[in-house]
């Protein structure tokens, strides 16, 4: 394991990174979403399970980690992904995460999407997230926001989700 350098007086080192994803809507699939399956006439297209607040999410880790993108480590052509669990994916990045000597502080995302009605389902969101990440919930906030009509996911065509996540260097 590499620890990262330490930051300025004796300061743990800390790095933020920012993670975006958007699939459309279509018929035929369940919609997943921070890893809870939401009832929803229509789901998210994608090869995996299309969840974008977990790609989001795998994306801020990986970014503040600079180890890649998802599309790195887990390509869409390939088949081992098609249909996947993306909690699994979440578990692996905080795994590359931690062998490179970070932990995760914090991750917050926020979730553009006018139907469904998300905020009943936030909770179970939180505690999945955390769970897959290896964290406590009360270090995963998941917002809802609504786009009043406006843009791909107020247009009912799609969903998209930013996350920001923030990692420690791993005291030696």
């Amino acid at each position: 394991m590499t620890v990262p350098p330490g930051g300025p007086g004796g300061l743990p080192a800390l790095r933020v990174g920012q993670g975006v994803d958007v699939h459309p809507l279509v018929d035929g699939r369940p919609l997943v979403l921070g890893g809870v399956a939401v009832p929803f006439e229509r789901g998210l297209a994608g090869h995996s399970d299309a969840d974008v607040v977990a790609h989001a999410v795998c994306d801020a880790v990986l970014s503040a980690a600079s180890l890649g993108d998802l599309g790195q480590h887990f390509p869409a052509g390939d088949p081992r992904w098609a249909g996947a669990d993306s909690l699994g994916f979440c578990r692996h990045v905080a795994g590359l995460a931690g062998e490179a000597g970070w932990t995760i502080v914090n991750v917050a995302a926020t979730v553009l999407c006018d139907q469904p009605r998300l905020g009943p389902h936030v909770p179970a969101m939180t505690a999945a997230l955390a769970g897959a990440l290896g964290i406590q919930p009360g270090q995963v906030q998941v917002s809802p926001k609504a786009t009043e009509g406006l843009g791909v996911p107020g247009r009912g065509d799609g969903i998209a989700a930013i996350a920001v996540c923030l990692l420690a260097a791993v005291p030696v």
